[in-house]
Order: C-alpha cells, then structure tokens, then sequence
C-alpha cells in the first residue's frame, strides 16, 4: 500500500474555502497566543479539490452524500442503491467535522469511502465546500489570538444516531429494517475527533475512531464550546483507535498522552507521518480511511480480516513501513512498536 505525503503545513487559518485549514488553526490557536495568516497556497489548494468530483469508495456499495429535510443539520453518507444491500445491515458512524466546522463536505472523500462498505455515516453541518455547494457567505473575522466559535455541537453526533435508529423502526423509511442497532460508532477529526469523545459514554456506541486529535495536555479544552479534560477517556467503555500523523501532527503529543492514560479499555493508536491534514484529500479518503474501514468492520462486524491489520505480531500495520502502531489490552495483541 502506498500513499502520498502532503505537507502538513498547506492548512492554516480557518477561511471560507478552507475547511481543513480550520482544524489546524483550532488546535494552534488553543495553545498559541496569535493565530497563523491565511496561506495564499492552501487557499489555492482548496479551490482545487473543492472542484474535484465525488467518489463512489472503493466497497461493495458505491456510495453517495445527500442534504435530508428530516436531519436538517446533518449530511447522509451512505450506498447509492440501498436495495443492493440485500441481507446486509447498514453499520452507523456519526462524525464531526475538523475544527467543529459546519461543512460536512469537508471530508468527502473519507466518508464517501465508509459509506461503500455498507456503512451510514452521518456528518454534523451540511454541505458547504465541493461540487454544487452553495457559495459561502461572508462570516465576522475571529479576533486575533482568539478561537473561531464551533459552528457544530456535541450534541449533533448523539442525534445523528437518535435519528438513525428512528428510521429503522419508521414505516415507510428508505432505512426501515435496514440499520444495526448493534453497530455504531462515533467519530471525528480534530475538534470533532473531541467531539466523539465527549460522547463515548454513550451505551450504544460500540467503538471510536479518533483521527488526529486528542484532548489537550495542557488542558481543559474548550474548542468544542464546551470545557473537557483527560477525565472524559474514562467513560470510555468500548475499544478505541487513534489515527494520528505522526510527529508533525499538532494533535499527536495530545493523541499519544490519551493513548497512555487509557488502561481500561483495548486501545489502539495508529501513526502515519503525514501531519495533521492527514490523507482525507486523498483519492478515496487514502490510507486513513482504509484503515478506519478495516477498524470499523473488525469491531462492528467481527471480521477477521480487518483485525488482522491490528493483532497477532505479524499484523497488517505492523508490517507496513509507513504505520506505527500500538495496541494495549487486546487478548492477542502481543508486542507492539
């Protein structure tokens, strides 16, 4: 498996175009008295995804994104043709955005890439950056050295599952007998990857993805508007994984102290050193998102073949020169680097 390596630097200050460069510029401004200026490039670089078309994933189920009236503060990533679904139940994943942002498009390609392998996924916001996106409207400036307000709650990921459910038991539902109640996860990235974690005490979540975030050493932290410190990793109660980016990541010192504080629960952290931009804009949401699929579908599923990039000591990503990984409290983990 190869992938390219994007500088981490191309994200910035959050801007009306740049989605992503709102997750560094969280992280920064929570720990730095001045913000960084928007960067010409990355602006530049945006534009140019921003043009690139939807992927249908690479799973059994080409998959597709779509605005619903029922879950106005929401997008629904999920298999174009459900009825191709056959006996297979839809699994649910609830995500927050980068920097708590409200453009559920930000990460297309990454949940484009869950959906196809049968998956529901379900996006706080809506869809503001992409093919057909409406053009942004003017926002008030964040003064310096301060944090942009989070523009998704909490809150979001817990009623993106409310609404799923309920759309299993609806008569008439596009999704009726159609969801597992039994597999649901919740997941984000940066602000959103604290999202989900302020949400796993959640009794019907059965694990998390957390991509390059983790709650802040020198903490409490705050992006997510409300206050939340390393106290909030003992409600886990189900196996977990970060997906950080190694050294260069702005969250990966915070992902690393999570992952060592959590004795309780099997944990795993996954390091690819790619920064914190991560591989979302990458074809098919790129190696990241091959590996949350493969989590998703070991922990949800009990598929074997996606725990075999996990455990045993010739495991997948333990073999692949581009992973780091650790893993603790699983019964066959074994030795990890």
């Amino acid at each position: 498996m190869t992938t390219s390596r994007p500088s981490p630097h191309f994200l910035s200050l959050p801007t009306a175009l740049a989605v992503a460069a709102a997750c560094v510029g969280t992280l920064v401004a929570a720990q730095q008295p001045a913000a960084p200026q928007p960067d010409p490039a990355a602006l530049e670089r945006q534009a140019e995804i921003n043009k690139r078309p939807d992927s249908p994933g690479t799973g059994a189920f080409p998959a597709m994104k779509e605005e619903i009236a029922s879950l106005p503060r929401h997008v629904v990533y999920r298999p174009r043709d459900l009825s191709a679904l056959g006996r297979t139940k839809l699994g649910v994943v609830a995500w927050g955005n980068g920097g708590c942002s409200d453009d559920a498009a930000s990460s297309r390609f990454h949940l484009l890439e869950i959906a196809s392998h049968g998956y529901l996924v379900l996006a706080s916001g809506r869809i503001l950056s992409g093919p057909g996106a409406p053009p942004r409207k003017p926002r008030p400036a964040t003064p310096q050295g301060q944090l942009p307000p989070p523009r998704t709650q909490v809150s979001d990921l817990t009623a993106a599952v409310d609404w799923a459910l309920a759309e299993n038991q609806r008569a008439g539902s596009p999704y009726f007998g159609r969801i597992d109640a039994a597999q649901i996860a919740y997941s984000g990235w940066s602000c959103g990857g604290v999202q989900a974690l302020q949400v796993a005490k959640d009794p019907r979540v059965k694990t998390l993805v957390i991509h390059n975030s983790g709650v802040l050493n020198a903490g409490p932290t705050t992006m997510t508007g409300t206050s939340v410190g390393k106290e909030v990793l003992q409600t886990l109660h189900t196996p977990v994984i970060y997906i950080e980016g190694g050294p260069t990541d702005i969250a990966y010192a915070n992902g690393m102290d999570d992952f060592n504080r959590i004795t309780h629960v099997p944990a795993a952290i996954a390091n690819l050193p790619v920064g914190h931009g991560g591989t979302f804009n990458e074809p098919n949401g790129g190696a990241a998102a091959s590996v949350a699929v493969s989590w998703l579908n070991w922990q949800l599923r009990g598929d074997a073949q996606g725990a075999k990039r996990f455990v045993g000591e010739d495991c997948g990503l333990c073999k692949d020169t581009q992973w780091s990984l650790q893993r603790k409290q699983f019964a066959d983990s074994r030795s990890s680097r």
